[in-house]
């Protein structure tokens, strides 16, 4: 997914360039051993979703970013970074972006202490740009927290509600990405109803987002996620087409019978074929569109058509061509 070719807001793609340069700058502390490990993924590059959601709602693409519009698409991608870090440590990840995680190169410790100065600086940058920008990061971060700690505590139970799942995700993945968008609203100085606007299609963003990667972590091909398919079943993570599976009369007996503990190789590819013929993936592709729905009237009142357009087709190509399954 190139997400410039589906914003088409070239502006937007040129400021990203920008960006770049101001990421890596801002998280050099000149100690070599601490630079090498705050920098790691960044040079490892990315999609940079976050920070093209801050400029593109801040500018509109109609004209380039501001420093303060490229300093909050950095304050959202340096928590997001932050918060992959702590993930890796958690999952005991072995590679992120194509290289060596952050833990697996330096250790857990470092990777810790790594993530804590991304977040650090994440903080610092948002108060040098303003008290409600400061008070947005400090809120967004509670979500971060609460959206994983609601996941952790449901790790392996075949008793998971839908309203868990969704608390999880809303923190976990949407609450940044709303960040993200209101942030570029809050610096480029937006109304409060465009503000507010932007802020609700970057949580609907964030969750349309998360439940594609929960599709394709049961349908993915060679692949694709970096993680074999149904690897989240195998780690006792059970998302929104699981719960469907569970709850159906067919397949879910059969399926919470293989569930609660970690799953053999064998056993994670029964687990993940009873979901896909539950009818577990249309009801959680039916709850994405539900998203994608809320997102285009949300984006009535931005005052932009080239935005509305861009983010419309942003968001929508999410839920294109999934593979064959």
């Amino acid at each position: 997914m190139n997400p410039h070719e589906r914003l088409r807001l070239e502006l937007v793609e040129a400021d990203l360039q920008r960006l770049e340069s101001l990421l890596a700058e801002s998280v050099i502390f000149g100690d070599e051993y601490l630079d090498q490990v705050t920098t790691h993924l960044i040079y490892a590059g990315g999609k940079r979703l976050r920070p093209i959601l801050a400029i593109s709602s801040a500018t509109m693409g109609e004209r380039d970013a501001t420093r303060e519009d490229l300093l909050g698409g950095v304050s959202v991608e340096l928590m997001h970074l932050a918060s992959l870090y702590h993930d890796d440590v958690m999952d005991e990840a072995e590679i992120r972006r194509n290289v060596d995680s952050v833990n697996a190169r330096y250790g857990n410790l470092i990777a810790i202490v790594g993530g804590d100065y991304l977040m650090a600086r994440s903080a610092g940058i948002a108060a040098d740009l303003g008290v409600e920008v400061a008070g947005l990061m400090a809120h967004t971060l509670a979500w971060l927290t609460r959206g994983q700690v609601a996941e952790v505590r449901t790790i392996f139970s075949v008793h998971r509600t839908e309203a868990d799942y969704f608390e999880a995700i809303e923190g976990k993945t949407a609450a940044l990405m709303s960040a993200s968008c209101r942030i570029g609203a809050l610096t480029a100085g937006h109304p409060t109803e465009v503000r507010d606007a932007l802020t609700e299609f970057g949580r609907c963003f964030g969750m349309v987002y998360q439940l594609r990667d929960d599709v394709l972590d049961l349908i993915a091909v060679d692949n694709q996620l970096g993680k074999p398919a149904g690897q989240d079943l195998a780690e006792g993570i059970y998302n929104l087409p699981t719960l469907v599976a569970l709850a159906d009369e067919t397949q879910g007996e059969e399926l919470a019978s293989l569930l609660g503990s970690t799953l053999d190789v064998d056993d994670r590819e029964r687990a993940r074929k009873l979901v896909v013929a539950s009818g577990g993936v249309e009801a959680t592709i039916d709850a994405a569109q539900s998203f994608l729905n809320l997102a285009d009237a949300a984006l009535r009142v931005v005052p932009s058509a080239a935005l509305r357009d861009g983010l419309t087709s942003f968001l929508a190509s999410l839920l294109e061509d999934f593979p064959d399954y």
